[in-house]
């Protein structure tokens, strides 16, 4: 998995009830701790204020755009940094549960 940069897209993976942010929120990294990273979620209109400042670990998030090439994070490096943090029998599953996709295709 590429490490995150600062000024990244992330996508939030987990529910935040204390800050009221919901799984699926975008914010960026605004610093590197090296073992968790601080993501502001923000307001996306002009103003861009700000909503919630927290500290978050790479279980938490994937990153969906890259501030160095001012690209989207394709959704296959997406799903593949989430499959990575899991463990092996989650890792199993979710091949089992793709080659079923790809049998589903084929026999369509």
């Amino acid at each position: 998995m590429t490490k995150p940069d600062l000024f990244d897209g992330i996508e939030l993976l987990v529910d935040l009830p204390e800050v009221g942010i919901q799984a699926g929120e975008q914010g960026a990294i605004v610093e590197d701790y090296g073992d968790a990273y601080e993501i502001e979620f923000f307001v996306p209109n002009s103003n861009g204020e700000t909503l919630a400042l927290c500290r978050l670990t790479l279980d938490q998030f994937v990153v969906v755009w890259r501030s160095a090439t001012k690209s989207d994070v394709s959704i296959s490096e997406q799903v593949a940094a989430i499959v990575e943090q899991l463990p092996d029998d989650r890792r199993k599953q979710v091949f089992e549960f793709a080659r079923s996709l790809v049998l589903k295709e084929h026999f369509v």
